[in-house]
């Protein structure tokens, strides 16, 4: 099954690189655009053909690893043919 677990920095927590593309887009003329956070995207193929125990284990290894539970939120979505499955 493949997996993707985006993790992003909490809403609370200054994101100093999501500010400057903001400034890089605004400076390019799309004034309209705002609030800009950069994240981080990782996929996973986890040999099993059960969808739940497949999130699952994503989830432990995004709360073990990929994300810092002090900074950061993650969700985990299931990915069959090309969509998006929470």
């Amino acid at each position: 099954m493949h997996v993707q677990v985006t993790v992003t920095l909490r809403t609370s927590i200054l994101d100093p690189q999501g500010k400057a593309v903001e400034h890089g887009i605004h400076s390019m003329g799309f004034t309209s655009v705002g609030n800009v956070r950069i994240g981080k995207i990782v996929d996973l193929d986890i040999d099993t053909t059960d969808g739940k125990e497949a999130l699952r284990v994503a989830e432990e290894i995004a709360k073990k690893l990929l994300a810092n539970p002090v900074m950061e939120d993650f969700t985990v979505t299931l990915v069959r043919n090309g969509e998006h499955r929470k």
